[in-house]
């Protein structure tokens, strides 16, 4: 039997939230060595900042505690400062394109809740170099691992108010509530902001749409934790990290998953659409209908949904109680997803991630649908310009390595 190649991966837990300090400390609690990291650091051309790292514990749970101390004034900065920032650090391309992920997804979420397009917006707390420092080495402690995917568990958030650059807000902030859109999460009764605006962008900006979810099967080979500030009562104040290699063999059973699926044959359309956003709001990886002839020659629809095996009751429920059917069959099925990353390009001055797999690489619909109905121009023909543009990315990529001729180089 033949393996494919095992993807180191790294599973967060943020069963106490997460912020940027967070991440980074449980990064290199695992493993990541930090003179390495500090070395990718320094090229961010920014002065006035050093980081320290020393061991913390929080409810008989040590880990590792990150504190950035920065000098001067703090600078409100643009998107675009930001890209231009990273851009000029030179850093490994994956730490570049994760770094600028994470700012997209806080640049959009910041647009939605100020009504303004997000390469406009004006990053507060996420714009100070603290915050640059937390989530660029985080993304630099994942390239150290040779980190080639991201993943993550439910993520806890506290309740009640708290003090930001923009006075008093709810808790969560506002910006954690958008940047958590489409994940599992759920709150605690703690008065503090246990997920920080930071420690969802980059959540949001590393982990896939399908790599929310349990702990996957894998090969674990170290395990770290990041402390908080705060000390919690009756609740570690710690975001865990795990690191592991994923392997699937080829030909061999994949990833257990859960078939649910009901018969109907009296759901109206509006019914069924409706049922279909339901069950991915209630977990399931994927959802959809398909049109069939039941018994005694009637027209009727199976609604069908795949879910991991923790999530399956819930999504059964809630497949029965929208549609009001008296059954629901459960199979077990087996998923082999294809290994793939998220990159983001920029198109009309907008970011737009793209998926990238072994084989191809496609336009995340949601981003450029956004852009398309900002720009007035036809979807298709913003997807091809996202696309046109990683692979542009990637081709240069390559001729630095190597690996193609550069067209305007020597000619033999």
């Amino acid at each position: 039997m033949s393996f494919a190649p095992p993807r180191p991966t790294a599973w967060f837990h943020p069963f106490a939230g997460i912020a940027g300090d967070m991440a980074l400390g449980a990064l290199i609690d695992a493993g990541a060595d930090w003179e390495e990291v500090r070395r990718l650091l320094e090229r961010i051309p920014i002065g006035g900042w050093d980081v320290r790292v020393e061991t913390a514990e929080r409810g008989d749970i040590g880990g590792l505690k990150i504190e950035v101390a920065t000098r001067g004034r703090q600078i409100v900065r643009t998107h675009a400062h930001i890209v231009g920032i990273i851009e000029e650090a030179r850093f490994p391309d994956r730490v570049r394109d994760r770094a600028l992920a994470v700012f997209a997804a806080l640049a959009e979420a910041e647009g939605r809740i100020h009504r303004r397009p997000s390469a406009t917006v004006h990053f507060h707390e996420v714009g100070g170099v603290d915050a640059m420092v937390d989530i660029l080495g985080t993304c630099s402690a994942l390239e150290v691992l040779g980190i080639e995917e991201v993943r993550s568990g439910p993520v806890a958030v506290g309740m009640g108010m708290i003090r930001s650059g923009h006075g008093m807000l709810p808790n969560p902030a506002p910006a954690v509530v958008e940047l958590l859109r489409g994940a599992p999460t759920y709150g605690r009764d703690v008065p503090i902001e246990l997920t920080t605006p930071t420690g969802a962008a980059l959540l949001r900006g590393l982990v896939p749409e399908d790599g929310w979810g349990p702990l996957p099967a894998m090969t674990i080979t170290s395990a770290g934790f990041g402390a908080g500030t705060a000390e919690l009562d009756g609740l570690p104040n710690l975001c865990q990290v795990v690191i592991g290699d994923l392997t699937v063999a080829a030909g061999a059973p994949g990833q257990p998953t859960a078939l649910i699926e009901a018969n109907l044959d009296d759901a109206t359309g509006e019914t069924l659409a409706w049922t279909v956003t339901v069950l991915l709001e209630a977990g399931a990886r994927d959802a959809w209908v398909t049109p069939v002839v039941a018994k005694k020659g009637r027209p009727a629809h199976v609604v069908s949904a795949l879910a991991d095996v923790s999530l399956a009751g819930q999504v059964a429920d809630r497949l029965a109680a929208e549609t009001g059917s008296l059954g629901v069959r459960v199979t077990s099925v087996e998923r082999r997803p294809a290994s793939r990353r998220t990159e983001t390009v920029e198109v009309d001055g907008m970011p737009v991630r793209v998926k990238v797999g072994p084989s191809q690489a496609k336009a995340e619909h949601d981003d450029a649908e956004k852009v398309a109905r900002l720009t007035h121009r036809p979807l298709r023909l913003v997807k091809a310009d996202a696309e046109d543009a990683w692979r542009h990315r990637a081709d240069g990529r390559n001729r630095r390595r190597g690996d193609v001729p550069d067209p305007d180089g020597p000619q033999s």
